[in-house]
């Protein structure tokens, strides 16, 4: 994705936003997906999902995904499911993360350029009809994003998403799937 402003600066954090379920769309939950995120760190929210400007490592807590985990395993220390900005370790085009599905034994793959990446579980999808008039309940289905750190204009300490005229925003994202 790119963006290219004309006349003035702007913020720009521009992201994509699918619902994966690797075992089909109505194979239940993704509650028994693997997931291993490459981040050492987290971006903290208040109690209305606002970022407040601090980077917590991930270490000895249920958000630590540095090694494959299966989600049902952590999810039930975090309340209302997983809807966490990762702050990806590395930098330019890397691996950001991994989703298995050992039922069907499909696996997905994310690169991408940008700092973060949003790991959301689907917690307030509930009684939505989808494909083939199939419900989709909560956990149906998981979102990673890569982005640039959510309000980043409010939090100096964040990399800037300012984009002035002449400069090209440039967004590079990859999934790779294998069965």
């Amino acid at each position: 994705m790119e963006a290219k402003p004309k006349t003035k600066a702007t913020p720009v954090n521009l992201l994509q936003h699918s619902y994966w379920n690797l075992g089909g769309h109505s194979s239940g939950t993704i509650l028994s997906n693997t997931v291993q995120i490459f981040a050492s760190y987290l971006i903290q929210v208040d109690n209305q999902s606002i970022p407040t400007g601090t980077i917590s490592s991930v270490s000895d807590s249920p958000f630590d995904f540095r090694k494959p985990n299966i989600i049902k395993s952590r999810i039930k220390h975090v309340k209302n499911g997983y809807n966490t900005n990762y702050v990806v370790d590395g930098h330019g085009m890397r691996k950001v993360a991994v989703v298995e599905d050992g039922r069907s034994g499909r696996a997905m793959e994310l690169w991408a350029n940008q700092p973060g990446v949003q790991f959301y579980t689907a917690y307030y999808v509930n009684d939505v009809e989808g494909k083939g008039g199939v419900i989709y309940k909560r956990y149906a289905g998981l979102c990673m994003a890569s982005q640039g750190f959510p309000d980043a204009v409010n939090h100096p300490q964040f990399p800037s998403q300012i984009v002035k005229p002449g400069e090209v925003y440039k967004h590079d994202m990859l999934f790779k799937f294998s069965f």
